[in-house]
């Protein structure tokens, strides 16, 4: 099971791969319609491109290996301590830093979710995996009483769960989940991270869609909490995918453990000064949430009106239930439009593809060629 389990997360971190198909098609990258990955569709704000060419002239230095200048804007911006701030190339880096530099024996991860949680544990010989299976019929949500008992190690009728003889050192939770994109509030949040505190058990949230939410961030929570660990990236919500900057907030008593597992220079020096930018562009974020506010309604009705099953979402994109959807995943990639294969999820299947929110002239797109593949399917 191993195995398979880590060949699936190999293909694909967060989406497609839109390199390959404009390659199997013959075209530019450019014109690729991507809806795989969540990323805002206003793209790279200018102030954060006029940020960049600003400082093309300084490449030949080396980056500030410490960040200092964007942890202490991320602590302004924050609330937090800056020495609570250890930045990484993506969110991405900091998930397999932790497993590595604090080595659980036992980790809950929800299924489904990001899949990366469970192959940096899997690359740690001293991690074993317990998988607490989210239920369709309850839209893929948390159960946060079930939740605390599956980090006991204790199972039930409810928990399908794998190698509970002891209980965890460590769980996951991406908030809002990806794929499903289902928020838990953060009472629900916290009585998890206080009952994980009592356990001595590490609680990773992963915020990386919390921006459409922002009421239910636990951020500010991890000061009072020696167990509780935030992640946060900017690839998402300020398009910059491209740079990989992410960042997590951590008890002080881990700073200096994860330093000595991090490689130096992770975050190159433009990456730093688009993030801060882009904390400090305040009409991008406004902009943003007009956009995608109504341009979910648009999806949404859109979805009702074709008969497509879709989840409720917290995030910019939604998870979709098509019988036919491994079908329609292929007519839509012959049309230079790629959406998420969803099927090496673990906890989905073939039947689930997952959308990200553009913009209102490439939803239309989508719409229009969901309803023209269902209408022939028929």
């Amino acid at each position: 099971m191993t195995e398979a389990i880590l060949s699936d997360c190999n293909s694909s971190e967060q989406g497609e791969n839109i390199y390959r198909l404009a390659e199997e098609l013959k075209i530019q990258e450019r014109k690729v319609i991507d809806f795989s990955i969540p990323v805002n569709p206003l793209g790279v704000s200018k102030k954060v491109k006029a940020e960049i060419r600003k400082h093309l002239k300084y490449l030949h230095n080396y980056p500030d290996p410490e960040a200092k200048r964007l942890r202490r804007r991320l602590a302004q911006h924050h609330g937090v301590d800056p020495d609570s701030i250890l930045c990484g190339n993506g969110s991405t880096e900091l998930i397999y830093l932790i497993t590595r530099a604090i080595k659980p024996r036992k980790v809950l991860i929800p299924a489904p979710t990001f899949s990366e949680y469970e192959r940096a544990c899997r690359m740690s010989v001293e991690s074993r995996v317990m998988s607490y299976e989210l239920k369709k019929e309850n839209n893929f949500s948390i159960d946060h009483d079930e939740f605390i008992t599956a980090i006991e190690g204790i199972t039930s009728s409810k928990l399908r769960t794998l190698n509970s003889e002891l209980k965890c050192d460590m769980a996951f939770i991406c908030n809002p989940n990806n794929p499903t994109g289902r928020l838990l509030k953060r009472e629900d949040v916290k009585r998890i991270a206080d009952a994980a505190r009592e356990m001595k058990c590490y609680l990773v949230v992963d915020e990386a869609f919390i921006y459409f939410s922002p009421d239910d961030s636990v951020i500010k929570d991890v000061g009072d909490n020696p167990h509780l660990i935030l992640l946060r990236t900017m690839t998402n919500f300020y398009a910059l995918s491209g740079l990989r900057i992410g960042y997590g907030i951590f008890p002080q008593h881990l700073i200096g453990r994860l330093k000595e597992y991090k490689e130096p220079y992770t975050v190159n020096s433009l990456a730093q000064r688009a993030a801060v930018a882009a904390i400090k562009d305040k009409v991008y974020r406004d902009k943003t949430f007009r956009l995608i506010n109504e341009e979910k309604i648009f999806l949404e009705k859109s979805f009702k009106r074709i008969k497509i099953k879709f989840f409720p979402s917290a995030a910019n994109f939604y998870l979709l239930k098509i019988d036919s959807a491994d079908k329609i995943y292929d007519q839509l990639k012959r049309k230079c439009i790629l959406v998420r294969d969803c099927s090496n999820f673990r906890g989905l299947d073939n039947t689930y593809l997952r959308v990200t929110v553009k913009s209102h002239k490439e939803n239309a797109i989508l719409i229009k060629e969901l309803t023209s593949i269902l209408q022939s399917l028929d």
